[in-house]
């Protein structure tokens, strides 16, 4: 990552290069015979960070009904998935994050597999089926993804997907490796003398917990067998039978099959609790804590401390009816009673995730006590699970009377849309305190701000409308929306290749179809009742929606070629200026998001200069017909330029050619993306020049690049002529340091891969070092003429960050001497981009450099160079 002196129109313009970005957006159609106004829906809000109408207009579906707060959250949702949506490499495409940020915990390109189906089954109702499969995709075939850390219902989760956009080709590809995920979860929980699975509440998604705390490790202690990860598996099950039926294996269908109902007869056998009547956790080993003896094989207090309570009830006890899987005959639906009980589960801000009466209820103003807090994971859960009852054909009207109703769910949901608030405004973090709403203790600065962990626009699709997807041709719609609601509408919904509407008009005047519940499927109606009650629709014989949705069907398909998230030398990024605490790398990271805090963003702000640039390196000639530009707009010194001239050119010594006018905006906006095409052409370099709008400086969250390419895209091969890069077989050049945090590898400061974010995981630290000054050290051999260094700081904004001062050395034979510095950029250490030093040149064997460390934090590298000019 060099660092560039430029003179461009008379003005001496600072080079800071990087290298890493990504693309957001998806393009589809607007369906024909739509009935709301979409983009008056989305400019009654007034919550946005991301006001792109255009990317919302082709991608989500719209919801109205008299309950505002269900409304405002239902678009809150949507610019909440927009913030967490990732692309993560060209070959990999579409993925989520959990966090805004990317824990170092975290999977490659920050994903993490506890919400993956939460996130799945929001992600089917957009309009596309990319985003979905590209992410049910990259659980299986992309390096570093972890579909194992957290328990998780991926294969129900993407035959889910399926029911909504129908790809048999797609599950028949995927179909062995679903089945070699289940067999390795297998491998590692399963009991066969139990028959059933077992987890800990850690690696569950509930970190201390009622039985956690009942052991020595009150954090990730008593291993048992829950009610979670049994169903999930159960359902898993069942799914991968359903798509072996699919690819034409009855026999190993049938095997699935018995798999899952074996698994589900166990749960039902041993995690039930008659005296209870309630699902509950049994313990897998012998527990102690203080002197109190827990048995294995007991379900929660039924030894130990508190045993013969007549608690423990936990809201992962509705689980299994998230899967439908719980018999109908055996009365098991009593434990419904507990859920609107204030005195179990019910709150303000609810419900509980433990029953209130309980004797290790305790609420906490940190992370992660699941002991009473309120959790929208498991709200989520409750509310699938719930609406699941609700609509069984065995309950209700001539079937077996349930102690819950219809309203119950209304109001869970309406209770449920209030909680995603902070300050009066949309909101959501990973848990809330459930008698005020506050998320303190559990929203502080890059941890859950956005929390991606939950879902909602599901809920809203199939429990309030009903929509219950399926694989066949018949559609049920079984709302549990209130009746005294005078209205309420759901249209342009993604179905089997068409687009539905949903209306209910209690007296006609609303939408002008006439009165009551009326179905559209591509705008024709296809069915009506005078009342809200079940409907069975047939669905016209579609071929699907079909962007990008078959992992078989081979061919080429729009690639971003600017992101750069796996560290490779190219995609490479340059920025004439760097405003404070950010970086020219957070462009090509294949996230998106507005906000000031936390930050993913590059800025000019505090530059001098009357136009800023930015350049960008693909590493060789690509084919592109896209490029976009996400600009920022602060309302303060940060906003989008006054004018933005876009040049690209195919060779390095080529000249730059500007792009044809009426290629993009008029006017490039904030808070959106800012769209140039063109006829395709091959390009190698992109620069982007931007006239500041007056006192503002220009800044951006992305830029992409976009083009056609068949995968397994091509990665280009670094320059040649760095010392530093390790080589394989070869013995120098060796990397020490003075200090090494336990998290991280020195060897990874020379593998040749820059990655400024937490995950993937690449750098060297010496985060708890002692020393005040730490350095890291490089043994080329033999001795080498050396005259650059390029130092890629690595700063996460907390334990470690850019230090006060760095020098580099020389070996002399002696003793380490300075080298004597011509140039320096950025003159004071600034991470997330490349620190170059130029020197004059100098024979050396060994080379180091010395960190002085700022305060109490430490110094980190993801990479350094060393370069012979």
């Amino acid at each position: 990552m060099t660092g560039l002196w430029l003179a461009a129109k008379g003005l001496r313009m600072r080079w800071l290069s990087m290298g890493i970005l990504c693309g957001l957006w998806v393009c589809g159609t607007v369906a024909e015979g739509q009935v709301l106004d979409k983009r008056a829906l989305l400019q009654r809000e007034t919550f946005w960070q991301n006001r792109d109408w255009d990317w919302y207009q082709q991608n989500i579906p719209v919801f109205e009904c008299p309950d505002t707060d269900i409304t405002t959250t239902w678009y809150f949702r949507w610019e909440l998935l927009t913030r967490h949506l990732t692309y993560g490499s060209p070959n990999s495409g579409y993925s989520f994050t959990e966090f805004t940020d990317r824990p170092f915990w975290s999977g490659a390109y920050g994903a993490i597999s506890c919400p993956a189906g939460h996130q799945l089954y929001e992600a089917r109702w957009l309009l596309s089926p990319q985003v979905a499969n590209d992410y049910s995709r990259y659980w299986f075939r992309t390096p570093g993804a972890q579909p194992r850390n957290y328990s998780t219902w991926l294969a129900d989760a993407i035959w889910a997907v399926h029911e909504v956009h129908p790809d048999e080709a797609f599950l028949r590809d995927l179909l062995p490796e679903l089945i070699r995920n289940y067999e390795a979860w297998e491998q590692r929980h399963y009991a066969p003398e139990i028959g059933l699975f077992w987890q800990t509440g850690h690696d569950d998604g509930m970190e201390f917990n009622i039985n956690s705390r009942q052991t020595k490790d009150i954090l990730r202690g008593a291993p048992g067998f829950r009610p979670t990860i049994n169903a999930y598996m159960c359902a898993d099950a069942r799914d991968i039978a359903r798509v072996a039926r699919l690819a034409g294996k009855p026999e190993l269908a049938a095997e699935w099959e018995r798999k899952a109902e074996g698994l589900r007869l166990k749960l039902q056998e041993l995690l039930w609790d008659s005296r209870r009547g309630f699902f509950l956790q049994m313990y897998r080993d012998d527990e102690e804590r203080e002197g109190h003896q827990v048995r294995r094989l007991t379900r929660t207090y039924d030894s130990g401390q508190f045993a013969g309570s007549e608690h423990g009830r936990e809201l992962i006890g509705y689980v299994p009816w998230q899967f439908g899987l719980p018999a109908t005959d055996r009365g098991y639906e009593q434990a419904w009673k507990y859920l609107m009980d204030p005195q179990f589960f019910a709150a303000p801000f609810g419900p509980l995730t433990v029953e209130r009466r309980d004797p290790l209820f305790q609420l906490q103003k940190w992370c992660c006590w699941w002991s009473g807090q309120s959790w929208p994971y498991a709200t989520t859960q409750t509310l699938k699970a719930l609406a699941n009852v609700l609509q069984h054909p065995d309950y209700g009207p001539g079937g077996r009377p349930l102690p819950i109703t219809a309203a119950d769910y209304v109001s869970l949901l309406q209770t449920y849309a209030k909680s995603h608030r902070k300050d009066g405004r949309p909101y959501l973090a990973e848990a809330l305190h459930p008698e005020t709403g506050s998320f303190e203790g559990h929203d502080g600065y890059n941890h859950s701000e956005h929390y991606f962990h939950s879902g909602f626009c599901d809920l809203v699709v199939t429990g309030l409308v009903g929509l219950q997807p399926a694989a066949g041709d018949m559609l049920q719609l079984h709302p549990l929306a209130s009746e005294s609601w005078p209205w309420f509408a759901l249209d342009d919904v993604p179905y089997h290749g068409h687009r539905l509407t949903v209306l209910w008009d209690r007296d006609g005047s609303r939408y002008g179809r006439g009165q009551g519940l009326i179905v559209l499927v591509d705008g024709l109606e296809v069915a009506r009742a005078d009342r809200l009650q079940p409907l069975q629709v047939r669905v016209p014989a579609g071929a699907g929606t079909g962007v990008g949705s078959s992992a078989a069907s081979g061919g080429p398909v729009d690639v971003n070629f600017a992101v750069n998230n796996d560290g490779d030398y190219y995609p490479r990024i340059m920025a004439t200026a760097v405003g404070p605490g950010t970086s020219p790398a957070k462009l090509i990271d294949g996230n998106a998001w507005y906000d000031v805090h936390p930050p993913n963003r590059w800025t000019a702000e505090g530059s001098e200069n009357a136009q800023d640039e930015l350049q960008l390196d693909l590493g060789m000639s690509r084919p592109v017909h896209t490029v976009k530009l996400l600009f920022l707009d602060d309302g303060g010194p940060v906003a989008a330029p006054e004018r933005c001239q876009v040049f690209v050119r195919e060779r390095v010594e080529g000249d730059w050619q500007p792009l044809p006018t009426g290629a993009g905006p008029e006017q490039p906006q904030g808070q959106r993306a800012s769209v140039w095409t063109f006829s395709q052409r091959a390009v190698r370099q992109v620069k982007i020049v931007m006239t500041h709008a007056g006192p503002h400086r220009t800044g951006l969250t992305e830029l992409e690049v976009w083009g056609p390419a068949e995968r397994p895209v091509a990665v280009p091969s670094a320059p040649e002529g760095n010392l530093a890069a390790r080589r394989a077989g070869a013995e120098y050049p060796k990397i020490t340091a003075s200090h090494t945090s336990r998290y991280d590898r020195v060897e990874l400061a020379n593998d040749g891969r820059a990655v400024f974010a937490a995950s993937p995981h690449n750098r060297w630290t010496s985060y708890e070092s002692p020393n005040a000054e730490d350095w890291l050290e490089l043994d080329l051999g033999s001795e080498q003429t050396v005259g650059r260094v390029e130092l890629l700081l690595y700063d996460d904004g907390g334990g470690v960050q850019p230090p006060e001062s760095y020098r580099i050395e020389v070996w002399d034979g002696a003793v380490w001497q300075p080298v004597r510095e011509t140039g320096r950029l950025p003159q004071q250490p600034q991470g997330g981009v490349a620190n170059s030093v130029r020197f004059a040149s100098v024979r050396a064997g060994k080379l180091r450099v010395l960190f002085r460390h700022r305060g109490a934090s430490r110094s980190g590298v993801t990479e350094i160079e060393v370069w012979g000019d």
